[in-house]
């Protein structure tokens, strides 16, 4: 009986595709997306101008990280790929590591160091994620093959996650002075596997 219902279940996602995909998003459609996310953006930015100083910064890289990201979901949706899907992940990523980025600014010294390393081990991390989810969306005429690319994919994030989470527990070694940061940095290369 549960076969039946799968074979129900996976005609009713088909045909919700089916019919997504006739309603597709006209130029005109689009356009008017184009111009609404313009004026959202604008709408943010001068919400920014009463602030100052690094929060008026930070305020700023978020309207901006905010239009980028909506400007990539609208071009995914508009033109439906796993790239354009990639996209939007990356977008997202980069805004977030801008906002963090500049959320950094306001410490000083290896507490900022170590927060920036920290940022950018998080855009990485998503990056690298969406390179994999792009290899794994994507249609392949033989399963083998893409077996062997999505494992390819991870074995290639998963090398880019490692080098930057090294970075970033390195960098945290540096408040360490002696023989206590040579400990710290010891451990951190047996942990990441650096030699």
């Amino acid at each position: 009986m549960q076969i039946p219902s799968a074979l129900a279940l996976i005609a009713a996602v088909a045909a919700g595709l089916v019919a997504t995909s006739a309603f597709a998003m006209t130029p005109a459609e689009h356009r008017a997306a184009k111009d609404s996310i313009e004026a959202t953006y604008k709408a943010d930015k001068e919400k920014c101008d009463a602030l100052t100083a690094n929060a008026k910064d930070i305020c700023q890289k978020e309207a901006k990280g905010k239009e980028k990201v909506a400007q990539a979901e609208l071009e995914a949706q508009y033109k439906p790929s796993p790239r354009n899907t990639q996209k939007v992940a990356e977008a997202r990523a980069d805004a977030a590591y801008e906002v963090a980025k500049e959320k950094c600014d306001d410490l000083k010294g290896n507490e900022k160091d170590v927060c920036e390393k920290d940022a950018k081990a998080a855009r990485v991390k998503a990056k690298a994620d969406a390179k994999v989810a792009a290899v794994q969306a994507k249609p392949a005429d033989n399963p083998a093959d893409k077996a062997a690319d999505v494992a390819e994919a991870r074995k290639d994030a998963n090398a880019e996650k490692n080098d930057a989470n090294y970075q970033a527990a390195k960098e945290r070694c540096d408040a360490l002075s002696g023989n206590a940061k040579s400990a710290c940095v010891d451990d951190i290369k047996r942990m990441y596997g650096k030699g």
